[in-house]
């Protein structure tokens, strides 16, 4: 029908379908939404309060649009004459903590949303193992697709705690809220016509807003410790030190269910006391449980937590201390960057590098070659960089090659000097790139267990002990089986792994693993009868339950009961190991308990979510008011889990250990020419400063004056 016969009737288009809370249902959709006002919206495509009908006839949809715009001056009004009609108080009023849970799981009902809200978890259950929690409000993002309390006041009191939730997570100062682009940032995504947000003040983010936010952090946090009765959970040191010279340490608790900020500390005073720092380790289990904590992760082997670690497990005779795994392996590659051999490639490989990056008209020529991708790949953990980067540089090989060829390269005045002709020939050089590969093959397996260990949001606490020997013999294959060649390599790995990685958790794990028991070729040497039975002692003081853990470990051995049921190839390899002693241990519940912790916890320290430390730093600080104090401590609280919460969602088996940005005056780029004081001084030393540019693809557009000598 033509526009002019479109019926102007609201009714038409819609029907009531519950008279008490004013809810109507589209005619052309189906969908339902909160009063025939927002029905009109609905047809006329307005975004902001409900989502657009698709299946609308156009003339409908051109004839609500154009009577919404015509009433566009005036919907504010009609807004606020809405919120002052005779409705219920729950309705008009600030929605009580039932009544906003209520809301929230009618909006994930209606926005399509499978999941529903979280249950309360009294005892071990699958969820402990398998789903980590989230904070309720990651479910209430907007209100704009909630149909139902809709009115003036709710929505203005959630748009601000969104905006609120925007600066708790990342840690933007408060007085942004004024800045007049922010403002308008937030006004210009509405239409014209419709109500705009109401942007908090400086005063309702720290207050209310603020308040609002601790209390569902807190009960976020509460959920997440109801599991550390069944899982077990692990204490992640994360120490520094700061500008200011002092030892900085925050703790975080690691579950299945998630991370958890706790607290944190300088510790400047106590470094070369012992006995505080250990108090100090006591008064953080104490306050975790130490009937919930299964060990201790330290950031490093060195300084003031190195000599806690040596004396920790003396005076602490149920909890382990271990080395977070990630820095271990990070060890091992900076070891290897410095043997012999190795060290010269990378050198050599470092040096082309630099000889490009530190001249721009060479740099834009390379990237004709290689369609504009980067030579050097800058990775999120420093010590693979070296060994991605030269694998890079294997992989642009022919192009390399083409370019130090090509009728470019020759006319160019570079090709002519000393530098420019000792790198063309390393770059012809056939033993260059034999070295290269030799290196990538013998490097990249830890690499890829970096990738593996900081990118997956399960526990590896059941694979770590299986991963390291699967490394060490994957480079003895790529030396060809030859002593010689890989044992070198093989020391550097069990130095690190005997002084600092190997924990009688990893044995025990291993031996726990059901994938990995029931394989052919399983071995439980003396290594891993020891981690086992050190874990019995340790964790368990009750000596008829351990006794009943060594009796059950006979039908685990055996296969017996349940036990044979999972064992078959399909079952042990379907879930992971702690969820297959979920499903498959209930015969046995002292040992199905046992294992389960062992295999929940995580071997990465706190290195794997690189929380912003300005917060912490800010809060330890001394001289503030106790008003002031508490605020920064709730502003502490809340940033740190919001990001501990948004880190470990993201995390993923596909973890890409590639950063985004280089820093531009990274060893691999800045060119240290010799020839500063020479006749080409002066270009030499223009090309390099403007390398900056060139290096995120950009090519200069300024000069540098030269200054009188």
């Amino acid at each position: 029908m033509a526009s002019s016969d479109a019926s102007t009737n609201i009714h038409n288009h819609g029907k009531s379908v519950d008279g008490k809370k004013n809810r109507v249902q589209c005619n052309y959709c189906q969908k339902e939404m909160s009063g025939f006002f927002r029905l009109k919206c609905h047809l006329g495509g307005v975004r902001g309060d409900v989502i657009p009908c698709e299946k609308v006839l156009q003339d409908v949809k051109e004839l609500f649009r154009g009577k919404l715009q015509e009433r566009g001056g005036r919907l504010c009004k009609e807004v606020r004459d809405l919120f002052q009609q005779g409705l219920p108080l729950k309705r008009n009023g600030c929605p009580s903590k039932n009544v906003a849970k209520k809301m929230r799981r009618q909006s994930s009902e209606s926005s399509g949303s499978e999941s529903g809200e979280y249950e309360i978890v009294d005892s071990m259950s699958e969820d402990d193992l398998k789903e980590p929690a989230i904070l309720p409000s990651e479910r209430i993002v907007s209100q704009s697709s909630v149909a139902g309390d809709e009115i003036e006041e709710p929505l203005s009191k959630q748009n601000k705690r969104c905006i609120g939730r925007f600066f708790f997570e990342t840690g933007i100062d408060f007085k942004i809220v004024n800045s007049p682009s922010f403002q308008r940032m937030i006004h210009d995504n509405h239409c014209s016509g419709q109500t705009k947000y109401k942007i908090p003040s400086c005063q309702e983010l720290k207050g209310w807003i603020l308040k609002d936010e601790v209390k569902e952090v807190q009960e976020y946090v509460k959920k997440i410790r109801q599991s550390w009765a069944a899982t077990g959970c692990s204490i992640l040191l994360d120490g520094w030190i700061d500008e200011k010279g002092r030892n900085l340490v925050s703790f975080i608790v690691d579950c299945p269910q998630g991370p958890t900020y706790l607290h944190s500390y300088d510790v400047s005073a106590s470094v070369d006391d012992i006995n505080s720092l250990q108090l100090l380790l006591d008064r953080v289990i104490d306050e975790v449980g130490v009937e919930n904590v299964v060990q201790i992760i330290s950031f490093s082997t060195l300084g003031w937590v190195g000599a806690v670690g040596k004396e920790f497990m003396d005076r602490c005779k149920t909890v382990f201390w271990t080395v977070n795994a990630s820095y271990c392996i990070e060890l091992m590659l900076d070891k290897i960057a410095m043997m012999g051999e190795i060290r010269g490639t990378l050198e050599k490989a470092k040096a082309i590098s630099k000889f490009i990056h530190g001249h721009v008209t060479i740099l834009n020529l390379l990237r004709d070659y290689i369609d504009g991708y980067d030579l050097v790949k800058p990775t999120k953990i420093r010590s693979a960089m070296p060994f991605v980067t030269l694998e890079n540089l294997i992989s642009e090989k022919k192009n390399l090659m083409a370019m130090f060829s090509s009728s470019e390269w020759y006319t160019s005045t570079l090709s002519s000097g000393e530098e420019g002709k000792r790198v063309a020939e390393l770059v012809g050089d056939p033993s260059f790139w034999k070295g290269a590969g030799m290196v990538v093959k013998v490097a990249l397996p830890l690499v890829r267990v970096l990738c593996l260990i900081n990118g997956d949001d399960k526990p590896h606490m059941g694979y770590i002990y299986e991963t390291i020997d699967q490394v060490k013999e994957t480079i003895k294959e790529e030396c060809n089986s030859k002593k010689s060649q890989y044992m070198p390599f093989w020391e550097v790995i069990d130095e690190i792994w005997d002084g600092h990685l190997h924990s009688p958790l990893h044995a025990a794990g291993y031996f726990f693993n059901p994938s990995l028991f029931y394989s052919a070729d399983f071995q439980s040497d003396s290594e891993v009868t020891f981690g086992l039975l050190c874990c019995v002692v340790r964790m368990i003081q009750n000596q008829p339950i351990q006794d009943k853990i060594l009796q059950q470990l006979d039908a685990y051995r055996h296969s017996k009961g349940a036990f044979g049921v999972g064992s078959t190839v399909q079952q042990r390899t379907k879930f992971s190991p702690a969820m297959w002693w979920f499903r498959y241990g209930g015969e046995h519940p002292e040992l199905q308990r046992f294992a389960t912790r062992i295999l929940s916890q995580t071997c990465v320290g706190a290195s794997k979510y690189t929380l912003n430390r300005s917060l912490a730093e800010k809060l330890v600080a001394k001289g503030r008011d106790h008003m002031e104090q508490q605020l920064l401590s709730d502003l502490t609280f809340v940033h740190y889990n919001l990001q501990l919460q948004q880190q470990h969602s993201k995390l993923c088996v596909n973890y890409d250990i590639v950063a985004d940005e280089i820093d531009p005056m990274d060893e691999w780029i800045v060119y240290d020419t010799p020839h500063i004081g020479c006749q080409n001084g002066d270009l030499a030393s223009k090309e390099l400063k403007t390398t900056i540019g060139a290096v995120n693809g950009e090519r200069p557009s300024f000069q540098f004056k030269e200054e009188s000598r």
